[in-house]
C-alpha cells in the first residue's frame, strides 16, 4: 500500500474526500494484500459525461461495452447485500429449480445495464439518481452470459428548485448474447447544466 499522503479538507459525503479533484479509482488485491490505484482529475477539467443540454429526447445509445458475468461476480454481489437466496448462490438448491442452475442476482443485472451507460453520458455531469421505476427482467441472467445495455432519452425539464441542474428521464434496456432483453428500467437523474443560471 503506498505511504499516505497529508490529510485534507473537502467534499466526503461519497466518502472520500477530493481536496478540489475528482479521485478515480481501484483496488486490486495481491496475496491478500491491497494496493490502491488513484488517477487524479482537476474539477476544473472537462468531464466525459454529457450536460442536461447535450441530451437529446429520443435519442438512443447502443453502449459498445460489454460485460460477461461470471460466478464470482454473482456470488461476490450476493454476499456483500447479504442476499441469501439459494438461486443465486447454491448450486445444489438451483439444480433442482425451474432453471436448473443458479440464476445472477436481479440487483446485480440491474446495477450493471445501469452502470454500464455512465462513462459515456453521466460521468461527471451527473448529480444523482431521484428514482427508478418500471423495473422489470423478463429473462433470467446465467454465469457467462454477455450483457449490453441500450440507453434512450426519454425526455427532460429544467429543475424547477435548482438553477445548477436538470431533470432527465431514461429508459435502460439489458440484452444477452442472443439479442434477448434481461431487464429493463427507466430512470429519473439531476444532471448538470453547462452554465448555471
Amino acid at each position: 500500500m503506498p505511504p499516505a499522503g497529508p490529510r485534507c479538507k473537502g467534499n466526503t459525503s461519497w466518502g472520500l474526500s477530493t481536496c478540489g479533484a475528482v479521485l478515480q479509482f481501484g483496488l486490486i488485491f495481491f496475496d491478500g494484500q491491497q494496493a490502491l490505484t488513484l488517477n487524479t482529475i482537476n474539477e476544473d477539467d472537462e468531464m466525459a459525461g454529457l450536460f442536461f443540454e447535450d441530451f437529446e429526447e429520443g435519442k438512443v445509445y447502443d453502449h459498445e461495452v460489454r460485460r460477461t458475468v461470471s460466478e464470482y461476480d454473482n456470488t461476490m454481489f450476493s454476499c456483500l447485500t447479504m442476499n441469501t437466496q439459494p438461486l443465486h448462490i447454491d448450486e445444489e438448491f438451483a439444480k433442482n429449480s425451474i432453471y436448473g442452475q443458479r440464476i445472477v442476482n436481479s440487483m446485480f443485472t440491474l446495477a450493471l445495464v445501469v452502470g454500464v451507460q455512465v462513462t459515456e453520458l453521466t460521468l461527471g455531469t451527473t448529480l444523482g439518481n431521484l428514482g427508478m421505476t418500471d423495473v422489470a427482467f423478463p429473462r433470467p441472467v446465467f454465469h457467462g452470459d454477455t450483457i449490453r445495455s441500450r440507453t434512450t432519452v426519454l425526455d427532460k425539464r429544467i429543475s424547477k428548485s435548482r438553477n445548477d441542474s436538470g431533470i432527465v428521464n431514461f429508459l435502460h434496456e439489458g440484452f444477452n448474447q442472443r439479442d434477448e432483453l434481461v431487464a429493463t428500467v427507466k430512470r429519473t437523474a439531476l444532471m448538470k447544466v453547462k452554465s448555471p443560471a
